[in-house]
């Protein structure tokens, strides 16, 4: 019995130790619009990409290709301390953080260009049929 405690303690320990995997802090996001109101109509199109208010740094909302919805937090996963806001580069699928020179991909938020080696924040996106769409994070 007692060794059943000790090893239920030692997990127990060992699981509360870990390394917060996502350095970008939690911040509750709910955004509720309509592809047909301006705010977001460009997301209509395949490819595009826009900024929104939200998060801790903004929110970066992206179309792909294969038809899905992808939002992130436009803070860096770099020194995320500094805040400092992603921004989309022009006729790539790629955002850049302007104080570190990391790249990030739009597709799936990963990093492409050193020196950032963490995902970019990611934000669930629902688009029903009647062009609703609704970013949140819990």
């Amino acid at each position: 019995m007692k060794k059943s405690y000790l090893i239920l303690l030692m997990a127990i320990v060992c699981l509360s130790c870990g390394k917060n995997s996502d350095p970008i802090p939690d911040v509750a996001v709910y955004i509720q619009g309509s592809l047909l109101s301006p705010q977001f109509s460009a997301l209509r199109g395949v490819g595009v990409a826009i900024n929104i208010s939200g998060g801790v740094a903004g929110i970066v909302v992206y179309h792909r290709a294969d038809g899905a919805y992808v939002a992130y937090d436009r803070c860096s996963s770099y020194q995320p301390e500094k805040r400092c806001a992603i921004t989309i580069d022009s006729g790539d699928l790629t955002a850049t953080d302007p104080c570190s020179g990391s790249k990030f991909s739009l597709y799936d938020g990963t990093p492409v260009k050193a020196p950032a080696t963490q995902s970019l924040k990611a934000y669930s996106v629902f688009v029903d049929s009647g062009y609703n769409i609704i970013i949140q994070n819990y």
